[in-house]
């Protein structure tokens, strides 16, 4: 059962929004970043169940930020949400260890989707 997230977006406009397609009463603890930097060390001070993660951020982007934080967390949750989903993109995010990538802007139903796959992969983990 996912319990946290951290959303990591330079983006407080494009934050606000990822909260408010999270559903009502969801019960998760929500933790924010403005930048890939922040992102990381947001990641390794919380340990969010999941980390929604931009690509396109100043001081460290979301791939590099991706990067860190699997090396960090092998098993660590991260859906990338951006608006730049060519395949070349999706193939790389993919390989770095997303396990999905959700088009900007999100809708409930995206974030409702991407909720499903992390809590199933989650449960994978825990009974491994």
């Amino acid at each position: 059962m996912l319990s946290s997230v951290l959303i990591v977006d330079d983006s407080p406009v494009a934050r606000m929004i990822m909260k408010k397609c999270l559903p009502a009463n969801h019960g998760l603890t929500v933790y924010e970043a403005g930048d890939g930097k922040q992102g990381v060390k947001q990641y390794l001070k919380q340990c969010p169940d999941l980390t929604f993660l931009d690509l396109t951020m100043p001081v460290m982007d979301g791939f590099q930020a991706l990067t860190e934080i699997k090396k960090n967390n092998p098993k660590a949750i991260v859906i990338v949400v951006t608006a730049d989903v060519q395949e070349k993109v999706l193939q790389r995010v993919a390989a770095l260890g997303a396990l999905h990538t959700v088009k900007k802007p999100p809708s409930k139903a995206t974030i409702l989707d991407a909720l499903q796959q992390a809590t199933a992969a989650l449960e994978i983990q825990e009974s491994s």
